[in-house]
């Protein structure tokens, strides 16, 4: 079953906008048709950035969440790939979680390892859209 990895910026724009495509995978993922979590560092950051520039969707955060399991996160010592520090705990939680897909917007840090699960550790790394298209 595919397991998928929430990044922060994923969280936060699904509860920003529950009609776009962040939200849908997370439709599909509480009708079964595959497992989502994320780690409380992403959680934490969807929140308090949503806290700052969007408080009125915090309810659609918490409710989005209800679905989602939230794992322990990494610390990043022992992430296998090259990324800035602050990403990290966040490949780290993936591989920990045994996720085979890292969901992510944040091309900057994580554009350059995008659909190469050979070198990855076998996680693929997609924008939404990316694995969306994928799955038809």
């Amino acid at each position: 079953m595919i397991r998928l990895f929430l990044d922060a910026n994923i969280l936060f724009t699904a509860a920003h906008n529950p009609k776009g495509k962040a939200a849908l995978v997370i439709e599909l993922g509480q009708q079964g048709r595959w497992k989502i979590v994320t780690s409380n560092y992403a959680y934490s950051e969807a929140e308090r950035n949503l806290r700052l520039k969007f408080p009125d969707r915090l309810a659609d955060l918490e409710s989005l969440m209800t679905s989602i399991g939230i794992l322990p996160t990494g610390t990043g010592a022992n992430c296998p790939i090259e990324l800035r520090q602050k990403d990290r705990p966040i490949f780290e939680s993936a591989l920990q979680a045994q996720a085979t897909h890292l969901l992510t917007g944040d091309l900057r840090d994580f554009g350059v390892h995008m659909n190469k699960a050979d070198l990855t550790e076998n996680v693929v790394i997609q924008t939404v859209a990316d694995f969306l298209l994928a799955q038809v």
